[in-house]
């Protein structure tokens, strides 16, 4: 399956960011993409967003989902794209929702690890995820969903795997700053290296984002990169070159922990050698 990723730089303002979406996601379409993955924030930019935040969100989520719905049944094409949820203290989930290409919504999932580095508190206004890890199937594949810092917690990316994804795909609004373009580079290198994944990243590229989105195969070699403009990449995705990497480098079938022991055991007991369970 192609996949493809749609580079932009969101606006304030849903309706402008639709607009850049449907262009990217007929032209994802017109290469014979079967999904697009587009940045968080994708629906609007909280930074540029004061007080009424909350209310914005609380007005606009549901259009959003359903305007991605219109344009995945449209175009024919799956969609994944970051937006923002209301919740019930006030404070939106930063979430993601992959749509089908029939318009059905697969599955959404809200963001995890929220933002609290570097001197930023994403925290003070958004509200961190609750339902654990999303993986839904599109095409042939089945991908699986993280945003953005989580990128730097290696143990839910291997949930997510564990749960059986086969593409990671990560939207982001990936701050710029001092070592940051090689932070993002390396992580998605080492996510996909060390899970023998695709991994699918789609960053915005605004005036305080790095742009960069890229596509890497599972042996972590990019096969298709951005720069810092807004763009669509679009790169074969199969399940034949996991399992290619996977008889070469079986990571994953020579573990000597259980699958997720180091996040589903509260006592953070390790497993005696021997009593694991082998994928």
């Amino acid at each position: 399956m192609k996949i493809a990723v749609g580079q932009f730089a969101p606006t304030a303002d849903t309706a402008r960011n639709l607009e850049t979406m449907a262009r990217q996601a007929e032209e994802a379409a017109a290469a014979g993409a079967g999904l697009i993955v587009f940045p968080e924030e994708a629906m609007l930019a909280e930074r540029l967003i004061g007080e009424d935040f909350a209310v914005r969100v609380l007005e606009g989520w549901s259009g959003f989902v359903q305007q991605l719905s219109f344009l995945a049944a449209r175009t024919r094409i799956a969609v994944l794209a970051g937006g923002y949820e209301t919740s019930a203290d006030g404070r939106p989930y930063n979430t993601l929702v992959t749509v089908g290409a029939d318009g059905a919504i697969l599955g959404t999932y809200r963001k995890l690890h929220l933002y609290d580095a570097f001197s930023h508190r994403e925290s003070d206004r958004i509200r961190p995820g609750d339902r654990g890890v999303t993986v839904v199937p599109v095409g042939e594949l089945r991908v699986g969903m993280i945003t953005c810092y989580d990128l730097r917690f290696p143990e839910v990316c291997r949930a997510v795997v564990d749960a059986g994804a086969e593409v990671l795909a990560v939207p982001a609004a990936w701050f710029a700053g001092e070592h940051k373009v090689d932070h993002w580079q390396a992580l998605l290198k080492a996510r996909a290296i060390e899970n023998t994944v695709w991994v699918v990243a789609a960053d915005t590229c605004s005036e305080h984002t790095i742009g960069r989105s890229a596509v890497l195969d599972p042996l972590g070699v990019v096969v298709a990169e951005a720069g810092e403009e807004e763009t669509v990449l679009c790169a074969e995705v199969d399940r034949a070159r996991i399992d290619e990497v996977r008889e070469v480098v079986p990571v994953l079938a020579n573990r000597r922990f259980a699958p997720n022991a180091a996040i589903s055991d509260p006592a953070g007991e390790v497993p005696a050698a021997g009593t694991e369970e082998r994928s």
